[in-house]
């Protein structure tokens, strides 16, 4: 189901058509009218959670068509639904599923910590039966081991203009899937899992099968290659694990009082570096200058590079990269652990500071903030980040050590034999059982 409106979007949906296996079928659904623009002000969880609702009779529609074929046809051979796979958003859509006798299965491209964080949302909304409140406090959520600071929860589950009550109701679905899909491995989060499929749980199974990372997906419309060519060029010139990478994701925009704090922390630190630089309005990322301290391009030629819209993915693997001071999106944090680079945690939004505290317990991050908002938190200054900088590119740190022997079990986790691979096998019986 492909419901944004996206141009990028859009490009992507046509490439898998395009490429192999032959047999996947995009079907484009009608457009609705999305909810209120307040409404998104107010809250993102809410606003999309009303938006999945507005498609819940185009996608009957659509199956209903599918199931008609089927059944019109004579052939074995015709399309058969064996059953729904939802994003999280959609778990309304269960419903939908079960009005044709199918089974849905939950995808979530986060981690089981978070998926953990929506059972206890569950479980503590029948005796409290209201948001969070933010304080200094800790929650005590089954599948962590040790008692989570409230100011690491997903700010949705503090808004009180529809978002926490987005999250629970997209969560006090997930009970009625035939299964849980977890963008995440056993290796790294053994404990939680262990956790979520522990005797006495009236959970679905919860199936492991990542690290998924999309080695092959089309490059953003956002990227110039000729900028990508540059910093390719320039990280050849540069000696291994030597320089840092600072990139925040496609919201990652700072004003002008942080990016000077960013450069000034960069430059004291004295390492070589790669800026990602998105920059908010009323400054231009083309023109970077007009942000940053007076002389600083000049005095970081040969040692730095500024750049717009990065592809991450290819620069993380390149043999240059020592550090990655990164948001803390789940993806990201895949990505830097399949190529064993080490991140500095400077989560922004969603469930980011989550991940953050994760990789913190883990010991598999320098931890620099846990509980940044963006847009809520003060500046993070200069020399906080010179210090995470020089920690992270710490040839000889244990975090560093920890990243390395994580990197080879993501690694083996999909491969014949692995765990995730046993799983995706166990996965796919289950469906066929079906």
């Amino acid at each position: 189901m492909n419901w944004s409106s996206g141009a990028a979007d859009e490009e992507y949906t046509k490439s898998l058509a395009a490429s192999p296996p032959d047999h996947i079928q995009i079907i484009e659904l009608p457009r609705v009218d999305p909810p209120p623009a307040d409404m998104r002000l107010k809250s993102v969880e809410a606003f999309i959670y009303e938006f999945i609702q507005r498609y819940i009779s185009p996608v009957r529609d659509a199956i209903r068509d599918i199931v008609s074929q089927r059944q019109k046809s004579l052939s074995d051979d015709s399309t058969r639904i064996a059953g729904l796979v939802l994003d999280f958003f959609c778990s309304p859509m269960i419903d939908v599923a079960s009005e044709f006798g199918l089974p849905s299965y939950i995808y979530l491209t986060s981690n089981a910590s978070f998926l953990a964080f929506m059972f206890y949302l569950v479980t503590r909304h029948t005796h409290t039966p209201s948001e969070l409140e933010m304080s200094d406090s800790e929650e005590l959520i089954p599948g962590f081991v040790n008692p989570v600071p409230r100011r690491v929860l997903p700010l949705a589950s503090f808004n009180k203009n529809g978002g926490y009550y987005g999250y629970l109701k997209v969560a006090q679905r997930f009970k009625d899937a035939k299964g849980i899909m977890v963008n995440t491995f056993e290796e790294i989060e053994g404990y939680t899992l262990n956790c979520l499929i522990s005797k006495g749980q009236n959970y679905p199974p919860i199936y492991p099968v990542g690290p998924v990372i999309d080695f092959n997906g089309p490059a953003s419309p956002e990227l110039d290659m000729a900028q990508r060519d540059k910093m390719m060029k320039w990280l050849d010139g540069q000696p291994e694990s030597s320089v840092v990478f600072l990139c925040f994701g496609s919201k990652g925009s700072y004003g002008a009082s942080q990016v000077k704090e960013i450069a000034l922390g960069l430059e004291q630190s004295g390492f070589r570096f790669l800026w990602s630089l998105r920059t908010l309005p009323p400054f231009d990322d083309q023109n970077p200058e007009e942000m940053l301290p007076e002389g600083f391009l000049e005095r970081i030629q040969g040692k730095g590079m500024i750049c717009g819209w990065a592809p991450q993915l290819e620069i993380l693997g390149h043999k240059a990269i020592g550090g990655f001071v990164s948001h803390c999106g789940w993806n990201s944090i895949l990505e830097s652990l399949w190529y064993g680079v080490p991140i500095v945690t400077w989560p922004m939004y969603a469930e980011q500071q989550l991940n953050a505290f994760m990789m913190k317990e883990l010991g598999l991050a320098v931890v620099m903030r846990l509980d940044y908002w963006r847009g809520q938190s003060e500046d993070v200054k200069a020399d906080e980040i010179e210090k995470a900088v020089g920690l992270v590119m710490d040839g000889g740190s244990e975090v560093r050590k920890k990243v390395k022997e994580m990197s080879e079990m993501a690694r083996k986790a999909i491969v014949e034999g692995g765990s995730s691979f046993n799983t995706l096998g166990k996965l796919l019986e289950d469906i066929i059982g079906n």
